[in-house]
């Protein structure tokens, strides 16, 4: 069986991606959870992690530690990871390495942290390109290949790799089209979202830095979260 290892819920936008694929798909694996200890995580990650960092599966004596090439490894043995068809699979490759290296400003401006809602003291125009470009994106899936998902009837590969705006856009409440706030909506209500999400609000601890981070750019804060 695979061993996926993460780091909390509540943070770990990278770890979402391929936690909520291998739920959704029902491929199983054992979770192994590191909290992030403060100072970049190398100092305990490399244990189990190359790069030190997360997400990292571990298949026997094989270690994957990148988003992207962990899902391509699993493509090869999963047929369903990625769309059936010649199309949707280019298409939905092209958007998942456009959101894996991309987008710099949402990240920066908006990092994950499930639990919160946050009212932004600004929204810079670079921001809104962002938003503009994802927005553009689902559309055109859709339009494409009908939806619900952005490659057709069925949740894969790309999906999971835009779940973690799908919780950004729901963390500082962003303006969105008709089209995005549906498909936020139908991504909120998927299993696996929603357990991940659970879980993020049972979470007790809190890394200093992320928290810091958020902060900084609030003007202001509902948290949520039970600890």
């Amino acid at each position: 069986m695979y061993s996926l290892w993460i780091a909390n819920k509540n943070y770990s936008s990278w770890s979402l991606r391929v936690w909520v694929l291998m739920q959704t798909l029902e491929i199983p694996f054992e979770e192994h959870l590191e909290q992030f200890d403060g100072v970049g995580s190398t100092s305990t990650f490399v244990n189990f992690s190359p790069s030190g960092k997360v997400p990292c599966l571990h298949d026997g004596q094989l270690r994957l530690w990148d988003s992207l090439a962990i899902t391509e490894y699993l493509a090869e043995s999963h047929p369903l990871v990625w769309p059936a068809t010649l199309e949707a699979r280019a298409w939905a490759r092209c958007a998942s390495a456009e959101m894996h290296s991309g987008f710099s400003v949402l990240r920066n401006h908006c990092p994950m942290s499930c639990g919160l809602r946050v009212q932004l003291r600004n929204t810079p125009k670079a921001l809104h390109r962002d938003i503009e470009r994802i927005e553009n994106l689902w559309h055109e899936g859709h339009t494409l290949f009908g939806g619900p998902y952005l490659a057709g009837s069925a949740f894969t590969a790309v999906d999971a790799f835009f779940a973690p705006v799908i919780f950004r856009f729901q963390t500082y409440g962003l303006p969105l089209s008709n089209i995005a706030q549906k498909y936020v909506a139908h991504m909120l209500g998927l299993p696996a979202m929603k357990s991940w999400y659970n879980a993020a609000l049972k979470e007790t601890w809190r890394e200093t830095e992320h928290e810091t981070e958020v902060q900084a750019l609030a003007l202001k804060i509902t948290d949520l979260r039970k600890g």
